[in-house]
């Protein structure tokens, strides 16, 4: 491959994943994130049997605008992502290694019903075309607030299964009592444990089964169900909020040590601006989170050269 095709294809990988920050990068990234918003707006407008039927060809016309779209971004992203690693990295595919990631795979499926209805076309593929739905995630790719939260339960593991298995254990009590109570003077409604289980994840989920307890004892569980399903909401909500607030300040401690690290010689260069300016659209960080820490760091400095000084 000649010098200029590896620069092309390395520049359009850069482009497309925002690793330079450039105005092409920011108005590719504006246009896919307007186009998906679009998009999942016409999605639900479809369900909509007048609004369908009164605009069924400019909505048509849309989605194989967008699908052409989406189908070119797709293979740009297949053909650029060969320059991620060098030639010579053994057993480092960049291709494989998009294909298969989830942003990979939403690309690929958000547009084959498309497809499948030109092979198909008299096939009822409106299961398929809700597919269109995963779009959506394409916004993730441009805003880091889905991965904080994928990486905050994986930190909180141990914490969440702790939680399920306590509503696993709850599940089986609250479902064997209330089949046991209200089992024979309701047998339609609890027939056996696992519809009473059935009553029992509903009312956790809901807040109420959908069922009127006949006996005492019956009505005692319900509330004790609801009691229940608050404090386990209030557990998970506790126990998410906390591990996404760490890592959004973890991701911004990485920042300030990047940036502490480029500032320490006095010198920035431009590569270290882009590279910054990466991490900064990266982390989801504004400008002024960002003159925060400058301001930050420069009045250390000062403090530490009067104190030096005297």
């Amino acid at each position: 491959m000649t010098t200029s095709y590896k620069k092309v294809q390395r520049h359009t990988l850069e482009i497309l994943d925002g690793e330079v920050v450039s105005r092409a990068s920011v108005w590719i990234e504006y246009f896919i994130a307007t186009l998906v918003v679009l998009n999942v707006i016409v999605i639900i407008l479809e369900s909509v049997p007048e609004i369908y039927t009164a605009y069924a060809t400019p909505l048509h016309a849309f989605d194989f605008f967008s699908v052409v779209v989406f189908s070119i971004e797709y293979v740009l992203r297949v053909w650029s992502a060969g320059a991620k690693y060098p030639p010579n990295t053994a057993g480092k595919s960049g291709r494989r290694e998009y294909i298969f990631s989830f942003y990979g795979l939403v690309d690929f499926f958000s547009t084959i019903p498309f497809y499948l209805q030109l092979l198909f076309p008299g096939a009822d593929l409106r299961v398929l075309r809700m597919f269109r739905l995963l779009r959506i995630f394409k916004l993730s790719r441009y805003n880091s607030a889905f991965d904080d939260m994928i990486a905050a339960v994986k930190s909180e593991r141990d914490s969440f299964s702790s939680a399920i298995f306590l509503m696993f254990i709850a599940s089986l009590l609250f479902s064997s009592l209330i089949y046991i109570i209200e089992g024979d003077v309701q047998p339609e409604l609890f027939p056996s444990i696992p519809a009473a289980m059935h009553w029992f994840f509903v009312t956790i989920i809901a807040g109420w089964g959908g069922i009127e307890p006949v006996t005492f004892v019956g009505s005692v569980l319900v509330v004790l169900t609801q009691v229940l399903s608050i404090a386990l909401a209030a557990i998970l909500t506790g126990v998410v909020a906390t591990a996404y607030t760490a890592q959004v300040e973890r991701r911004e401690a990485l920042y300030e040590m990047e940036l502490r690290d480029i500032l320490a010689d006095g010198v920035v260069t431009e590569e270290e601006q882009q590279r910054l300016k990466s991490m900064q659209a990266k982390f989801g960080m504004s400008d002024d989170q960002v003159d925060a820490l400058i301001a930050q760091m420069e009045e250390e400095k000062r403090l530490g050269q009067s104190q030096a000084s005297s």
